[in-house]
């Protein structure tokens, strides 16, 4: 299967179980990395707009690129109000945008996927002289026991599981090397509260995670159950996690 179609299937779980990314993260985009409410931004493998969503409550045009089209329809869906969120069919190799075209690029939660010496050079053809681009993700925090115990349910049932984040590490090499190596990278704490219907759906709307009618589907939601019962205070999971960035 290819990349692009990992996620069908799974918007409605995306958009009700996927966290946005830290508010104090996002605050020093504008406060100190010279993101404006004049800035243009592609949002590249953008999904259901999760973050673009937070780009455009600071008022800034978002291209929000995304090559699946349930994802990509519900993000029109939620913005169909709003004239900054242009909705554009393309991936990371082909954005069908036009050349130095964006102040910033963005790529939230999905770099992982990316061809990254194509998407380097599309980089380069749309973005700006003066523009930066930034590979943004929510990381668990795994000195917490939940998501040591989630990642031991997902690497038991999902045989897709590479690791969070498509096995994504602190400056790993995939991001040395699309930098050349010059980068500045930021981290900020985001930890996530979810009941328990929240918690079972951000398990599903992985792309590695089982689906209703795979064999072991009802064991394996058992076992998030079991997880989330076993670490609830009042109804409530607490996450750990933060919202780490790459620019260069």
């Amino acid at each position: 299967m290819e990349n692009t179609q990992l996620f069908t299937g799974l918007a409605e779980a995306y958009t009700y179980g996927r966290p946005e990314y830290s508010l104090e993260f996002i605050e020093k985009l504008y406060d100190k990395y010279s993101f404006t409410t004049d800035s243009v931004i592609a949002d590249i493998g953008s999904g259901t707009g999760k973050f673009s969503k937070q780009l455009l409550q600071k008022g800034s045009t978002v291209f929000g690129v995304e090559p699946n089209d349930g994802m990509r329809m519900a993000a029109e869906k939620e913005f169909c109000g709003n004239s900054n969120f242009i909705s554009v069919k393309g991936d990371a190799v082909h954005t069908n945008l036009k050349d130095n075209s964006v102040d910033f690029i963005t790529t939230a939660q999905a770099f992982h996927w990316f061809d990254i010496d194509k998407f380097k050079i599309e980089c380069a053809r749309i973005l700006k002289p003066s523009g930066k681009i930034l590979l943004i993700w929510n990381v668990r925090d795994m000195d917490s026991p939940v998501n040591r115990e989630s990642y031991k349910v997902f690497e038991k049932y999902c045989p897709a599981f590479r690791g969070f984040s498509g096995g994504i590490r602190r400056d790993d090499e995939r991001i040395k090397r699309f930098f050349d190596g010059k980068y500045q990278r930021i981290s900020y704490s985001n930890p996530l509260y979810y009941d328990k219907e929240r918690f079972i759906k951000r398990s599903l709307s992985g792309s590695y995670s089982l689906k209703k009618g795979d064999a072991a589907f009802d064991k394996y939601c058992s076992a998030l159950e079991e997880i989330f019962h076993k670490y609830e205070k009042d109804g409530i999971l607490r996450m750990e996690n933060n919202t780490e960035a790459y620019i260069g």
